[in-house]
């Protein structure tokens, strides 16, 4: 019995470590989705156009010298080869980068291609960037896009410091087919014509595609959206594709603004990754001091020891206790509590102010 009862608790000693080990990994798991501009639910289609537009954006030869675009173009680079492949993708979606990882591992490959040779392959060994090169002087043809949409998302502090998922409507035009026929594909197209003996002039003409006839439809839209812990104000949440649509183009983008509002119950305020806190003590707390507790954001009650005199104004700092800071797992900004002091509404008797004075009179009470 007792070597059973030790086995159990060494096999529960191995399973706490193990999960100590991976706890980081996922605190710092990568939401594929989010780094090439996605939804859940998006299409084989929508994940190329996202990997090709960002791919190109942050390539190392259009940015020489920037390490930073160079860390982005990989992450884009890993995004895409997980989102790309129907099996990695539905691993990632049930069981995260984690378990993608130890698939990988059990089936003896390790994970991640090269960024570059990613690239190539999506661009069939071509050169995107035009002639001459990576960072050659002719640009590839951009493509036509409907208008990016940007839109407020009101959060209060609450859902800032503990992250959260909404789940919004919202109405857009959407491209249905409609009777008859269109011209679409237009382009223009140089033609000479002969104006008398030996003279000739240029001039331009537009050549149409004739196409199915479409219309605008104005629909609604459910979209989850998932805030991280520590968002500020003025940033961005980005849904590729989800724009405004465009005929014979592709849609534009929605991004949603992060917008704080203020709400009576929260006492906090926000600077950074800071939290200020006021809160007003008794004269006798400020004079002896005091035990007391405030309710975090998170429900936590944070106590608050102080010994001594605290005077009107005096500021204390909490390590650690103030906003997460955002992509940056574990890292956590200050909080400042602002003490302002109450004193009775009511002067004292005769009796009770000569008390006062008398004590006060002391050297050891003289301020």
């Amino acid at each position: 019995i007792h070597h059973t009862l030790g086995s159990m608790a060494f096999s529960r000693l191995l399973s706490a470590l193990f999960l100590l080990c991976l706890w980081p990994a996922l605190v710092l798991a990568k939401d594929f989705y989010a780094t090439l501009g996605l939804a859940r639910g998006a299409t084989d289609a929508q994940i190329k156009k996202a990997y090709r537009k960002l791919a190109v954006q942050y390539h190392p030869d259009k940015n020489k010298g920037d390490e930073a675009a160079t860390a982005k173009f990989a992450e884009i680079s890993s995004a895409y080869e997980v989102l790309s492949d129907e099996k990695k993708r539905k691993i990632y979606d049930r069981h995260g980068e984690e378990g993608l990882k130890q698939h990988e591992a059990q089936e003896g490959r390790g994970g991640g291609g090269d960024p570059s040779d990613i690239f190539s392959a999506f661009f069939g060994g071509g050169n995107p960037f035009g002639f001459g090169g990576m960072g050659g002087q002719e640009e590839e043809e951009q493509e036509k896009r409907g208008e990016t949409v940007r839109t407020e998302i009101q959060l209060n502090l609450q859902e800032l410091y503990l992250g959260t998922s909404l789940r919004i409507t919202r109405d857009k035009n959407v491209i249905k087919p409609a009777k008859g026929t269109r011209k679409c594909k237009c382009r223009a197209k140089m033609r000479t014509k002969q104006i008398g003996p030996g003279m000739f002039q240029q001039f331009q003409v537009q050549e149409c595609e004739e196409c199915p006839n479409v219309k605008l439809v104005r629909e609604s839209e459910f979209l989850t959206v998932d805030v991280d812990p520590g968002m500020k104000e003025g940033q961005e949440l980005s849904f590729f594709e989800h724009g405004e649509p465009l005929i014979d183009g592709d849609h534009g983008d929605l991004k949603l603004v992060v917008r704080e509002v203020s709400v009576p119950e929260i006492k906090f305020r926000r600077d950074g990754n800071d939290l200020h806190y006021d809160l007003t003590i008794t004269l006798t707390e400020a004079l002896v001091g005091f035990g007391k507790a405030i309710t975090h954001l998170d429900g936590r009650k944070v106590k608050l020891n102080v010994g001594g005199v605290t005077r009107p104004g005096d500021v204390q700092r909490i390590a650690n206790e103030g906003m997460p800071v955002y992509n940056s797992a574990g890292r956590r900004g200050n909080m400042f509590v602002h003490y302002s002091v109450s004193f009775p509404d009511k002067s004292l008797g005769a009796d009770d102010a000569k008390k006062v004075r008398d004590l006060f009179s002391k050297t050891s009470f003289r301020l």
